[in-house]
């Protein structure tokens, strides 16, 4: 039997905003049904020129569509990174191209942290902390624990990463992080 197909299926994505600091980081593994087709795929990468960091769970040509689009709304609108997505967000639910595209990404600069879905939300997440994937609830919940530690936001994101792997069968240990100060 098959899974019906969901644009988050396949992949973990977390971000976590303390200390000052901002973490995205992502697993590597890229999954086509039941078959493992990469282990260290880079699904969080910067934009706009470093000052924005990005992670996408969904359809890899998709999510390089949207962060090409977010690029250019970056482009149109420096240093508005709200007013970039929400941009975007219009496009993507609108267009009747872009609004085929089967992706969520979760994108953040030094004061600001989104979740962008095709569905036309661009959502702040609560206490600092969002998660997108299949892993995502796994991931999310070890990080709402580990905030309460003395913990940085870059080994929040590490433990809970690996905690993720543990239990998705569709994330793997192979991550990808990048790491923003906050202005």
């Amino acid at each position: 039997m098959s899974e019906p197909h969901a644009p988050w299926h396949g992949t973990t994505i977390l971000h976590v905003r303390k200390g000052g600091v901002v973490a995205i980081g992502g697993d590597g593994q890229v999954s086509m049904g039941q078959t493992v087709m990469k282990h260290t795929a880079r699904k969080v990468r910067r934009l706009a020129g470093g000052t924005v960091i990005g992670g996408f769970a969904g359809a890899t040509a998709d999510a390089f569509t949207l962060f090409e689009r977010l690029e250019a709304k970056l482009e149109q609108y420096p240093g508005q990174l709200l007013r970039a997505s929400v941009e975007l967000a219009k496009d993507w639910r609108t267009d009747r191209y872009l609004r085929r595209l089967e992706a969520m990404m979760l994108v953040a600069d030094s004061s600001t942290s989104l979740v962008l879905t095709g569905t036309g939300d661009v959502l702040e997440p609560e206490r600092g902390v969002a998660a997108i994937g299949s892993g995502g609830n796994y991931a999310l919940s070890a990080a709402r624990a580990l905030a309460e530690l003395d913990l940085s936001a870059e080994e929040i994101v590490r433990r809970s990463m690996r905690i993720a792997a543990e239990i998705c069968v569709y994330t793997n240990d192979q991550l990808t992080l990048e790491v923003l100060n906050e202005a």
